[in-house]
């Protein structure tokens, strides 16, 4: 018998948007006894084991082509019919996949969390409730500055020089655009309570 499909909720939005933070909420406010797994679009990036650091570094990871879709779709595709995947987690400090995969099983709930949750439109069309977190673009360089020196070790002048040459164009052409794809548009991120409260309530009705 096939399982019943589970319900799929893509957040997307800019970076340190809060994305990660409503999901985190979510999963906090569901009333019900379900199982819930998050992928996050960050462990999707391509392997770049060939590469030396140095050129690693260089690498755009604001544009679609750093990410591997299709890696990703086939594993959101087993979780739909039943199987387990060994997902691949990434090493932000070293630019690359890390060697350590996590199994995730089948669930009731799956919540896909990245820049480019609404982009691909195989994965968008998977996904029951789109969600895009609209944040300023100064709270978000100011939270990814803070972020990025504490938790992944990079200086000041590198992470303003990829904000300006390629976060930010980046986010100009590919992410702002799939805003239009959004069932759902939060301003703010989790501080915005309100509609949050009223998302939490319109997916425990779902489920």
């Amino acid at each position: 018998m096939k399982p019943e499909k589970p319900i799929i909720i893509g957040i997307a939005g800019g970076t340190s948007s809060g994305k990660t933070s409503i999901a985190r909420i979510l999963i906090d406010g569901f009333q019900y006894n379900k199982s819930i797994n998050i992928i996050k679009e960050d462990d999707y990036y391509k392997d770049q084991s060939n590469l030396p650091m140095e050129e690693r570094a260089k690498t755009n990871y604001d544009h679609p082509l750093a990410f591997d879709f299709d890696l990703m779709l086939k594993h959101i595709n087993m979780l739909i019919e039943g199987r387990s995947i060994e997902k691949p987690t990434y090493d932000y400090t070293v630019h690359n996949r890390s060697d350590v995969t996590e199994i995730m099983h089948p669930s009731d709930v799956l919540i896909i969390e990245g820049l480019f949750a609404l982009y691909t439109p195989q994965i968008r069309e998977l996904e029951d409730i789109k969600i895009f977190v609209d944040t300023p673009a100064d709270v978000r360089f100011i939270r990814r500055l803070k972020r990025d020196v504490k938790e992944r070790g990079r200086t000041v002048d590198s992470i303003i020089d990829q904000y300006l040459t390629t976060v930010k164009p980046m986010h100009d052409q590919f992410i702002e655009p799939t805003k239009q794809y959004a069932d759902i548009i939060i301003p703010q991120g989790k501080s915005n309570v309100v509609a949050i409260d009223l998302l939490k309530t319109k997916i425990n009705s779902i489920i």
